[in-house]
């Protein structure tokens, strides 16, 4: 019935944004499309990539890692003051660290060339023996997306809580989950309590300030630590609209993502307490994270800092609206949960099981038959399958509201042919 309902909708005019559809079905030419594992969605051999003709236009939704500094960053690189930084004589990586130490409401910082080195060393500071243990959620990007380097290189053991929804954790199953026999042998000890905010795999969501202070009341309880993954947390604070020293005030220690929404091409801060981070440097050493003339790195850092939070909230904006695009498609085949739409990422989901979220992404990444007809040009938008049979897309500052009207043409496009094939087929 659903599908009779709509088939005279979908093969004329679409009303909501103005696009006619062909009638034509896309036909085979995605039968062998789709076959990229949500569990791989970093790495995906065989799915369209970022290329394609000139005539295309592509909107790349797969992360907010794929920004490239503009003019202004690649300026300030070009003329960034450089020392060796090993020997702690670097003054754009020294101004840098002080800046986001001040921001952050720390008394240090440090530079290092990525997040999952930045948690990695954070961990292997906060549990100073092989065999401690550390307590993180079971859909952390430390404890899936970081290959397990906490015990493949610290000897760190990790025991997980279940994530809620919204990121956050049932407290009375985080504070069972804490060891007491210690020094009973037969046990590790627990020395760590590890949050992300905003929360990868959940979507871009928000912890909540009244729960990041109850974890802290719990650690000081037990006398553990709390790390903050804290990639995104730039735009949790803006989401929030508080000072980043708002949130990270909860945790003793915090790393920050560079390379993501803030737009710079390497790096990640750790910061902390100043004997934290003088342990630090060493781990640093250690993992092959010490750079010479780190500044032309740190020099894109500092531009980012200084002029790239405030900008977050247009990607939340684009973000949103997407979302409200995927509910208000006729015909309807998206489930969104617009209160979890909080920062830059969106998942959502499709309502027909028939269509798998891999074939509906390869649909997304290609240009089909009568599109450019349709839409006046080929659209390509990059997206992923991700977690718990759901779609990952990610705004940035490499989108525009005109890439995000786009994108929603192109999903209209996409789910009227949809619903013209099967209409054909019956």
């Amino acid at each position: 019935m659903f599908l009779k309902t709509f088939s005279c909708r979908v093969l004329g005019s679409f009303p909501r944004c103005g696009v006619i559809f062909p009638r034509n079905p896309l036909g085979a030419r995605y039968a062998a499309l789709g076959q990229c594992s949500e569990r791989a969605y970093y790495n995906r051999p065989g799915c369209s990539g970022s290329g394609g003709a000139a005539h295309v236009r592509v909107v790349d939704l797969r992360s907010d890692t794929v920004t490239k500094p503009g003019p202004a960053m690649r300026q300030a690189m070009a003329e960034a003051e450089v020392g060796d930084d090993v020997m702690g004589e670097d003054p754009t990586v020294n101004e840098l660290q002080k800046i986001a130490a001040e921001m952050f409401g720390m008394e240090a910082s440090l530079f290092v060339p990525s997040g999952t080195m930045s948690n990695l060393i954070a961990v292997m500071v906060h549990c100073r023996e092989r065999g401690d243990e550390m307590i993180v959620g079971d859909l952390s990007h430390l404890h899936i997306y970081e290959q397990g380097g906490s015990a493949q290189l610290a000897g760190v053991h990790a025991t997980t809580v279940t994530t809620r929804p919204d990121g956050t954790f049932n407290l009375m199953q985080l504070e069972a989950k804490i060891r007491h026999g210690y020094p009973d042998p037969h046990y590790p000890r627990t020395r760590l309590i590890c949050v992300e905010n905003t929360h990868n795999i959940q979507g871009g969501r928000v912890l909540p300030l009244p729960f990041l202070q109850e974890v802290r009341a719990l650690a000081d309880r037990y006398g553990l630590s709390v790390h903050l993954d804290g990639a995104r947390v730039m735009n949790a604070a803006v989401a929030l609209n508080v000072p980043p020293s708002t949130i990270v005030q909860h945790t003793h220690t915090v790393s920050v993502c560079l390379s993501k929404g803030l737009g710079s091409p390497v790096g990640t801060l750790l910061a902390g307490p100043q004997d934290f981070i003088s342990r630090a440097v060493r781990c640093r050493k250690a993992l092959g994270g010490g750079m010479r003339q780190a500044g032309v790195l740190a020099a894109a850092g500092k531009l980012s800092l200084q002029q790239m939070v405030g900008r977050l909230g247009e990607d939340h904006h684009n973000a949103r609206t997407f979302a409200l695009a995927l509910l208000d498609c006729e015909p309807s085949l998206f489930v969104v949960d617009m209160s979890a739409v909080e920062t830059n990422i969106l998942r959502f989901r499709i309502k027909d099981s028939a269509l798998s979220p891999q074939e509906f992404c390869a649909r997304m990444g290609q240009v089909g038959v009568g599109e450019e007809a349709a839409l006046g040009q080929g659209v390509q938008v990059l997206m992923y399958p991700h977690h718990e049979n759901s779609i990952r897309a990610v705004w940035h500052l490499g989108i525009s509201p005109e890439d995000t009207q786009l994108a929603i043409k192109k999903m209209q496009f996409v789910a009227a042919q949809l619903l013209n094939e099967q209409v054909k087929a019956q």
